[in-house]
């Protein structure tokens, strides 16, 4: 069983000058913790998902991600950057210190934020949303303990990323 660990953000976020859509996590799993990238977990439907909408090919090593992401224009990080966390779930999280969004939006043009379930969602709208002046918009977690989404659900919800990032 796994016991309650107060943990650090282990790897920074994911941009560049050209991303135009944020996507926010909550806090990597335990997989991703051990990657050292997010969305570790193979059973995680997030790279399935972004290779549908972007049209390209499923990416399996983290230098493959990091391209997609890139060549997609996607910056990825996570609202939490400290946290108390039992394993890898969500529902455990407490004595949250948020991260510093403040550094992407600098540095990138970013259109729209989204968060990656409600967890990412009510995390960015209680601690992240006023001080930015910015919304985000909570899509279906692609996480495996979303039973309720099929993995082509999923990408149907997911299809207003695919509209940010074709925006001019």
């Amino acid at each position: 069983m796994a016991e309650i660990l107060h943990l650090t953000h282990s790897f920074g976020p994911l941009y560049d000058p050209e991303s135009r859509v944020l996507i926010l996590g909550s806090f990597p799993s335990v997989k991703s913790r051990e990657a050292g990238f997010f969305y570790g977990h193979p059973q995680n439907r997030f790279w399935k998902v972004i290779a549908a909408l972007t049209k390209r090919e499923l990416p399996s090593s983290i230098p493959e991600k990091k391209a997609l992401l890139h060549e997609s224009h996607i910056a990825l990080w996570d609202t939490i950057f400290e946290c108390d966390i039992k394993g890898s779930s969500d529902s455990s999280i407490r004595n949250v210190s948020p991260t510093d969004l403040g550094q992407i939006l600098q540095a990138a043009e970013i259109r729209q934020i989204f968060c990656n379930g409600q967890t990412s969602g009510k995390l960015f709208q209680r601690y992240q949303e006023k001080s930015l002046g910015r919304s985000a918009r909570i899509l279906p977690s692609t996480s495996p303990a979303n039973a309720a989404y099929s993995c082509e659900k999923l990408i149907q919800a997911w299809l207003p990323v695919a509209d940010a990032l074709a925006d001019p």
